[in-house]
């Protein structure tokens, strides 16, 4: 097969599965992922696809985000891997604030039930998963509830978030690098982030190693506002060495 027959191909494969890797392309196409790199740079110049970590995304897709029931599926046992890892940094009284995301989601559903906890959340999901805690004061954060992710935003929950000083934030991205820093689609969304981050003592980043080299349109910190990153081991020890020179303590699930 020619360069540009592979390339069209490649193009195929990234817009149909919304993302395609550099090892599994090798694979796909028997030649070396230097070949597949070689391709995906051209592809990327074109503006057709977008570099990120390990491969490329659709161009364009720098705004997309994948709903609930989506993102509940996506890396299921990685996510399951770092929720049981988060439980470490997890104070077993204090108080706490979860973010929004299905790995948030994970790590709440591990919260042990011996735990005295003051949690705050802007989540609808883990509000009902824990409202039954028998250990847990729980205050939930209003304001207008985003459909995709059952999120309060805007005004009302920024106020929430000022007004608090908590032990521990545990919150998630969409994508996370040295470089972009912190980043998620929507900008509603990156503002209750970022309020969430600035009410903490510690903050503990849960994200999965796909997340890694991902750019999303809003930013809502840098990676060393984050005092633990805990992801999976699909993160290599070459960039977890680098996250851990830049300041941030690195655990691979």
């Amino acid at each position: 097969m020619y360069a540009p027959e592979r390339q069209q191909e490649i193009l195929r494969l990234a817009r149909d599965g919304g993302r395609v890797d550099v090892v599994s392309l090798a694979e796909e196409f028997q030649v070396t992922a230097e070949t597949i790199r070689r391709d995906l740079k051209a592809l990327d110049r074109a503006g057709l696809l977008r570099r990120v970590h390990g491969g490329a995304i659709p161009a364009g897709r720098l705004d997309f985000e994948p709903d609930l029931a989506e993102r509940e599926s996506t890396a299921a046992d990685e996510k399951d891997r770092i929720a049981r890892a988060a439980r470490a940094e997890l104070p077993t009284e204090g108080t706490l604030i979860l973010d929004a995301g299905s790995t948030v989601a994970r790590t709440a559903a591990a919260i042990p039930a011996e735990s005295s906890l003051t949690v705050v959340t802007h989540s609808l999901p883990i509000a009902a998963r824990l409202a039954d805690h028998p250990g847990i004061q729980l205050h939930l954060v209003g304001g207008r509830v985003r459909h995709r992710t059952r999120a309060a935003v805007d005004a009302w929950a920024l106020r929430a978030y000022g007004e608090i000083r908590a032990d521990v934030a545990v919150v998630a991205a969409n994508g996370f690098s040295a470089e972009h820093g912190l980043t998620t689609p929507d900008l509603a969304e990156a503002a209750v982030k970022r309020a969430a981050v600035a009410a903490a003592r510690r903050v503990v980043l849960v994200a999965d190693s796909s997340k890694y080299g991902q750019e999303h349109f809003a930013r809502f910190g840098a990676l060393d506002d984050v005092d633990v990153l805990i992801t999976d081991s699909g993160l290599s020890p070459e960039d977890a060495a680098a996250i851990e020179r830049a300041g941030t303590e690195v655990v691979r699930a």
